[in-house]
């Protein structure tokens, strides 16, 4: 009899109700239970999971480690996900392998040299995959500087955080004064320079930023599944413009993401975006976790997440190619049951027979502000 897999996320994105669901209809036809932790109550991914909990707040990176070994050992983890402290968690892998949990991460100089942007973007070019332009602004006098510079090429000027996740901090400069314009429609990511100089002068520390030019569509977010031997088993680009999303195998954008990933060493899941600059596609971000659009990728006929679990187990899927490429399509918000509001007693000990995830069918929430979607053709 083939044991059950036991799986653990932490205090990941809504959208990952996804990757669960996919590894429950796994093609191995594997039993697998899924433990979720997060500091929010009324994540979806709590009620989606077989047993959850909430995270205790304010832990130190050592401390929820931990935690982390703690919630492995008593939970009888398989397979860890980390998404919360990555850095701190894979730093001691070798502590979680005494616990019988394979981590489902890359090794922590990879995760390290993708936490900051520019380290990531000056070993990347070293590599020969191309990047924008890019300044490292601390001050009101350097984005200046920056955004005039870039002005002067004929660009429009952004910046993000030089370290962070997602597009938490992303925002387009503009020099229209602000005016009743901008308080008609939807808000935008697009904020006045004037404005944000004096919100630096005005701000109590530096702050930490990349600026760049505003890159063109199309974006094209590569994931990849890379084994420990640093070797890509499947890489396939999801092709976002505008609303219209489709996949794509050119290697225009598969090549350089293979060669971030295999040079390295970013094992197991992770994700690499890139943008238009002029003509020529450059990197834009990369991140060492699984994306939260990886579950799009069914509709090439693929599990990804479970194959990625194969290989954190030790059961190489091998190489892996798309058996087709599946037609374009959006997407669009929906409901998902929450918990109750107290999260139930879960079991103490292992051996205890598991709780099941409790619904609430009266409760509701509609993810797709936390990019949680829906696929639907087009």
């Amino acid at each position: 009899m083939v044991s059950r897999v036991r799986v653990w996320l932490n205090r990941t994105y809504a959208e990952n109700v996804f990757f669960m669901d996919q590894l429950r209809r796994n093609p191995s036809d594997r039993a697998v239970e899924i433990h979720a932790t997060h500091g929010d109550a009324d994540s979806p991914v709590l009620a989606a999971a077989d047993t959850a909990e909430l995270e205790p707040e304010g832990l130190s990176p050592a401390a929820y480690v931990e935690y982390a070994l703690d919630q492995c050992r008593r939970r009888g983890i398989d397979v860890f996900v980390p998404r919360m402290q990555q850095s701190a968690i894979v730093a001691h892998r070798a502590e979680f392998e005494a616990a019988g949990t394979a981590l489902l991460a890359p090794p922590p100089q990879a995760v390290a040299v993708f936490h900051d942007k520019v380290i990531a973007y000056e070993a990347v070019q070293a590599i020969g995959v191309p990047v924008p332009p890019w300044w490292r602004v601390r001050t009101a006098d350097e984005l200046v500087a920056a955004v005039e510079e870039l002005e002067a090429g004929g660009y429009k000027a952004c910046f993000k955080p030089a370290s962070g996740a997602g597009g938490v901090g992303f925002r387009i400069i503009t020099r229209a004064p602000f005016s009743l314009t901008h308080l008609t429609g939807f808000p935008t990511p697009y904020v006045q320079l004037d404005l944000v100089v004096d919100a630096l002068r005005q701000a109590d520390e530096p702050v930490d930023w990349l600026v760049m030019p505003r890159l063109e569509q199309p974006e094209v977010s590569v994931d990849c599944l890379t084994g420990p031997d640093n070797r890509v088993r499947l890489s396939i680009g999801r092709v976002k413009n505008g609303r219209r999303r489709g996949f794509t195998l050119q290697e225009q954008w598969l090549e350089p993401a293979r060669l971030i990933a295999e040079g390295f060493g970013l094992h197991y899941l992770s994700n690499i975006q890139f943008r238009m600059f002029g003509e020529t596609p450059v990197l834009m971000d990369v991140n060492t976790r699984p994306a939260g659009g990886l579950h799009q990728l069914s509709l090439c006929g693929v599990n990804v997440p479970w194959l990625a679990v194969q290989l954190a187990l030790g059961e190489d899927p091998g190489v892996v190619a798309p058996p087709f490429l599946g037609q374009d399509y959006t997407v669009v918000s929906g409901p998902r049951p929450l918990r109750a509001v107290s999260i139930p007693q879960q079991r103490a000990e292992v051996e205890e027979p598991l709780l099941p995830a409790m619904p609430a069918p009266a409760s509701v929430d509609s993810v797709g502000a936390t990019g949680a979607a829906q696929v639907l053709p087009l």
